[in-house]
């Protein structure tokens, strides 16, 4: 079973993530920022990973930090469960059509950190939650993860729609890229032999 649990307590946020790359995209979350939840649902169902997520944050500052810290601990874990990544596709693409939105994720689970963030939101909060937030999420993934992950939003319709096609088309792509390719079972996917 590639699984992972991380806890995580600094003076900002206390928190627990539990996954499971090969799951059925069951999840639970609670972040305490009800927007924030509905996204991490929607990374959870969309990529098959198993997912529970739970943070006690300093919320009465602002979401900042929740968000950012559970991409780090999310990020963590994604990285632990994949081991030596032995197997793994490495790479995978996703464009995700939603309504009037289209937004492509690009990943290479690399152990190489990186992301390029092309998306512009034409307001500055969904509900309550800033949108600047969603690169610092998606930067604090990659970054603990170890992997390059490319997000450009063609265009959207509308600010809810173009956050949810984010999240679900980097499950998507996050899905494809972990999930192990039958052929090359006992293979590292890289010339070099590792990752």
């Amino acid at each position: 079973m590639r699984t992972a649990t991380i806890a995580r307590k600094t003076n900002e946020t206390e928190i627990s993530v539990s996954i499971n790359l090969d799951g059925t995209g069951r999840h639970a979350m609670k972040s305490g920022v009800g927007f924030f939840d509905h996204m991490l649902d929607q990374l959870s169902r969309h990529s098959l990973i198993d997912m529970d997520v739970t943070c006690k944050g300093d919320l009465h500052i602002d979401f900042h930090h929740t968000v950012e810290d559970v991409g780090i601990a999310l990020g963590q874990a994604i990285k632990q469960a994949l081991g030596d990544k032995k197997g793994i596709n490495r790479y995978a693409s996703a464009d995700l059509p939603m309504d009037g939105t289209l937004t492509r994720a690009a990943v290479d689970v690399s152990g190489r950190a990186f992301l390029v963030f092309k998306a512009e939101f034409s307001q500055a909060k969904i509900g309550e939650i800033d949108t600047e937030l969603f690169r610092e999420f998606f930067q604090a993934l990659a970054i603990n993860a170890g992997i390059t992950l490319h997000i450009e939003n063609f265009y959207f319709d509308n600010n809810h729609h173009l956050a949810e096609s984010m999240f679900k088309a980097v499950a998507r792509a996050l899905r494809q890229a972990v999930e192990i390719d039958p052929r090359m079972a006992d293979a590292v996917p890289s010339t070099k032999g590792t990752l």
